[in-house]
């Protein structure tokens, strides 16, 4: 259960790029709300948009539909933004502790000079150098557009593995009447066993870990650091101008 390693996580990379055609991605980020019965005392902490009262589950996953990272228990009320800014997982990316691959040119685009590595997420997360969302708006260049779709074809990976899941579970289908901790231990079961039925149906298995408790990204240290909101920009737009030439594929948006 410990943490990706550099090897795993560039591991991971690599599953992305031959699946899904978006290189140097460690992963796809999104949460899921679990819906729970109000626990007593806890006002409007766990109450969520939709009206509902919900843990989060947090989850970084790879290009095969498996949990390499969770993290259980955010309330409800938080947005995805800030549950990632609470969690483990998330104060490790932000403090540069996660043990990613070092930086490395995309593929037959040495001029553009190495890139981090990244994951990928939806809106509702904040962009940075190692984690990419798409661009806002509706009517965008295309150049925009395009990275938007490969962004989108390859974050997809996450909201499946989430469908899976339920599909699995059918826990997921109705409200958990049990008290919030015991939630995030039935959570965390389900998602080693996914883990477990998803790689018994490979041949080879998948290696790799699923962060079940915060204790090995906390082993990584917390450090603050204000990644650059120039350098983040810069990234995405190296992502997007290398999607619209060298890493270009046939059926991507073409106007």
């Amino acid at each position: 259960m410990a943490v990706p390693s550099t090897d795993e996580w560039r591991s991971i990379a690599e599953g992305f790029e031959e699946r899904w055609n978006f290189p140097l991605c460690c992963g796809a980020l999104d949460g899921k709300h679990v819906l729970i019965k109000a626990p007593p005392n806890t006002g409007s902490q766990f109450h969520n948009y939709k009206g509902t009262f919900s843990l989060v589950l947090l989850a970084v996953v790879d290009a095969r539909y498996c949990f390499r990272v969770i993290d259980v228990g955010g309330y409800g009320r938080t947005s995805d933004g800030g549950t990632l800014a609470n969690s483990a997982f998330g104060q490790a990316l932000r403090g540069g502790t996660l043990h990613l691959p070092p930086d490395r040119h995309l593929p037959g685009a040495d001029h553009r000079g190495p890139q981090p590595h990244v994951f990928v997420a939806d809106e509702a997360f904040p962009l940075r150098k190692n984690l990419m969302r798409p661009f806002p708006g509706r009517t965008l260049p295309r150049e925009r557009r395009v990275f938007n779709y490969r962004l989108s074809r390859a974050r997809l990976v996450v909201e499946n593995t989430f469908g899976i899941l339920s599909s699995q579970w059918r826990m997921y289908h109705r409200l958990m009447e049990v008290q919030p901790d015991v939630v995030e231990r039935c959570v965390k079961a389900t998602c080693v066993l996914h883990n477990f039925m998803r790689r018994s149906a490979e041949a080879p298995a998948v290696r790799g870990a699923v962060q079940g408790t915060e204790d090995s990204l906390q082993s990584l240290g917390r450090v603050a650091a204000n990644n650059s909101a120039r350098e983040a920009i810069r990234v995405r737009d190296s992502f997007m101008a290398y999607f619209s030439a060298e890493g270009a594929v046939p059926w991507q948006p073409t106007e």
